[in-house]
């Protein structure tokens, strides 16, 4: 899924086009297993515990933790991401158990994409205090690595004490790549020691190169010649003419494969390691479009890199 100087394409459920905050869900089984055929790298989820109408989605509606168990039995290759679990709303604990959980019976295939949370609505109905959520994002990152990592571990945070009389099972076969989606609420060079890679927002070519560029100088002063990957969403409406010109849709472009795929190379000569990619305001239908990038771009785009 990740490697220094390539990039690849990972997709968010819902794989649909629909207007409204409420996706249908319909078919999505089908459409992960056909992703994992045509070759992407990851399938990825969000976590919206309480729907918000003033927001404007709300991901793929089930639990990420209930609908990745789901995919994972779908699925036998494809690296499954959160995109991003929201870790303030969440006690640490019930977090690592379920990052445990999954990475386990998927086949160690989780990739966690963290957040500290960005619906306010959101925050009272959990006892949480909005202002306070970035001192817990890290107090919670703190807690999750630990008890993955060590045995009856001694601890203290916000929500309770680990007294080294009782452990959190099951472990991790191997580490769970931690990314931070967003600041949330951390300077970057917090970001770059403490996470294992980072997810931000699209942006123009010229902007996201000079975040790139910061990102790898605070990567190689925080961890010394360790690869932390560079990731971003994008929002994507393909035409049915592969030469359809561009025109800028929310958080993305409206064009022809043949504009994507030179968009997509851009991305990736910049510094950009992964892109999710987002099907929300598509004209076509989501599987169609999973097709034809699969088909038309993933080939072309996988033979261009090194």
């Amino acid at each position: 899924m990740f490697a220094p100087d390539r990039l690849t394409l990972g997709v968010f459920f819902p794989i649909e086009a629909f207007s409204g905050d409420q996706p249908t869900m319909l078919g999505q089984e089908g459409l992960a297993r056909r992703a994992e055929e045509l070759g992407y790298a990851a399938l990825w989820c969000r976590d919206v515990p309480l729907r918000d109408p003033s927001f404007g989605d709300v991901g793929q509606v089930y639990d990420p933790w209930v609908y990745l168990g789901w995919i994972a039995a779908q699925t036998s290759e494809i690296a499954l991401a959160t995109g991003a679990l929201v870790l303030t709303l969440r006690h640490p604990l019930h977090t690592a158990k379920g990052v445990a959980s999954v990475d386990r019976l998927s086949g160690n295939r989780l990739v966690l994409g963290i957040a500290s949370g960005d619906r306010p609505v959101e925050f009272p109905a959990f006892g949480v205090d909005f202002e306070q959520r970035s001192a817990l994002f890290r107090d919670n990152l703190r807690v999750v690595r630990t008890v993955l990592a060590e045995q009856f571990p001694t601890l203290q945070s916000s929500h309770g004490t680990l007294a080294g009389t009782a452990d959190l099972i099951p472990k991790p076969m191997t580490p769970v790549p931690m990314l931070v989606t967003g600041h949330s609420g951390q300077p970057l060079d917090w970001i770059a020691k403490h996470a294992d890679g980072w997810i931000t927002y699209p942006r123009g070519l010229q902007r996201q190169a000079e975040v790139a560029a910061h990102w790898r100088a605070a990567v190689g002063i925080a961890a010394p010649g360790v690869f932390k990957p560079f990731v971003q969403s994008f929002y994507v409406d393909l035409s049915d003419d592969p030469d359809a010109a561009p025109t800028p849709i929310h958080l993305g472009f409206r064009g022809g494969r043949h504009f994507i795929l030179r968009f997509l190379e851009a991305v990736r000569s910049i510094g950009v390691n992964h892109v999710i990619l987002n099907f929300k305001y598509g004209a076509r239908k989501a599987g169609d479009v999973l097709e034809e990038i699969g088909q038309e771009i993933l080939p072309q785009l996988a033979a261009s890199q090194p």
